[in-house]
């Protein structure tokens, strides 16, 4: 088979590596990626994640059967904040039970998506660690893989969270299980032998020739998060660890049912506001 020669144009594949990357480096190189990738992001897992479902992770488990916020009945009326909104998914959900969901995002593209689908509920987009609400704003906070993963100092976020809570308010969040940095992103058998150190905290970097970071996921083990929850004023009542469930064939990145059946793959912090 002959190939075109490649354009010279052409940008060059990003390299990944392991390396330092501070805050503001990790916002501007994930706000950048899900510029760029929201289109192919809502193509690739639209269907899966739906319009207004409130999803929790590659697993599928549903908040309506997981009732993390507290039942649905008891959502009417309740200000929500959704962290990392994506497509808004989960805010229309929560617009559905009757609450009254704000869906913040880093990224502008992200919540065009959001635009695209409908909703009356508001859009912000902005940086998670300095949230632009005044104090006591919310009922609850949930954040279904949205920012967490990718920012350098996860505790700004939480005490920002923290902060726009009312008193008697829950945080629920959903993250990459600590435990999958151990093992290679990959769906199938290779997948499933240790790689890597869990105790490795060092960030997976993705960068362009110059050197400029490109995408950013941060490494916490299962003991970091518990300690960043609670130096953020959080008392912790749950960790869930959702199992693959049988109807569940899809694959999604390095989550499978082969992988899910034996090693988990989203952590899942309750969080209470004292």
């Amino acid at each position: 088979m002959i190939q075109e020669p490649v354009s010279s144009e052409c940008p060059a594949e990003p390299e990944a590596t392991r390396r330092e990357a501070g805050s503001s480096e990790s916002s501007r190189a994930n706000r950048g990626w899900w510029d760029r990738n929201a289109d192919d992001y809502q193509v690739e897992h639209g269907t899966f994640l739906g319009d207004d479902r409130f999803v929790w992770g590659p697993e599928g488990l549903d908040e309506v059967e997981a009732e993390l916020l507290g039942p649905a009945d008891e959502l009417r009326g309740r200000d929500v904040l959704e962290i990392g909104a994506g497509a808004a998914q989960c805010s229309r959900w929560l617009a559905a039970q009757g609450a009254r969901p704000v869906a913040l995002d880093l990224s502008h593209r992200q919540l065009q998506h959001a635009l695209r689908i409908g909703g009356t509920f508001p859009l912000v987009c902005a940086d998670a660690g300095a949230l632009p609400f005044a104090d006591s704003s919310f009922d609850l906070a949930c954040s279904a893989y949205g920012a967490l993963p990718f920012v350098a100092d996860p505790v700004q976020v939480l005490r920002e969270v923290h902060r726009v809570l009312r008193p008697g308010g829950r945080l629920v969040f959903s993250v990459t299980h600590p435990l999958r940095w151990a093992f290679p992103d990959e769906p199938g058998p290779e997948g499933l032998s240790v790689s890597a150190s869990y105790f490795d905290r060092t960030p997976y970097v993705e960068q362009d020739e110059e050197g400029r970071a490109v995408y950013v996921e941060h490494h916490r083990t299962v003991g970091d998060r518990v300690r960043d929850v609670v130096a953020a004023g959080f008392r912790l009542t749950d960790l869930v660890e959702p199992e693959w469930p049988a109807w569940n064939t899809a694959e999604w990145g390095g989550w499978s049912p082969l992988r899910g059946n034996l090693i988990p793959g989203t952590a899942i912090f309750v969080c209470a506001r004292d």
